[in-house]
């Protein structure tokens, strides 16, 4: 049986997605500039990896003479919610507060994070 086709973002891909969010409309040349040096990527496998994220659905391109112009499809936050929806749904049984409550007792935050998360609680209410 063939596997499923992810929807998700690999970490490859993510880094890909980083990069045109931040700088939107990008050549692979502009994508492969951007990104740091090591681990070095070959301009095929940039070209391959944005491919992909076009079949994916979080591309598109448009032509610039000779050259593809890709931009992001997905805006950065809703690519966030889909990846937190994802967790939630495989990990926390679907549970936010489950998703919360891990995150309370394995990441230390400061001061200032618990306090605004105190706010955006007593605010939901």
């Amino acid at each position: 049986m063939a596997r499923k086709e992810s929807t998700s973002l690999t970490e490859a891909e993510l880094r890909l997605m980083n990069v045109l969010w931040d700088r939107g409309p990008s050549t692979v040349k502009d994508v492969l500039d951007a990104l740091p040096a090591h681990p070095p990527l070959a301009y095929t496998t940039i070209l391959t990896t944005l491919r992909i994220l076009e079949d994916k659905g979080y591309l598109e391109h448009d032509k610039d003479g000779r050259a593809f112009l890709y931009k992001p499809r997905v805006p950065r936050d809703q690519a966030r919610q889909s990846a937190v929806r994802q967790i939630l749904s495989r990990f926390f049984e679907g549970s936010a507060e489950q998703l919360v409550l891990n995150l309370l007792k394995t990441e230390k935050l400061s001061s200032d994070e618990l306090k605004s998360l105190r706010k955006l609680i007593k605010e939901a209410q």
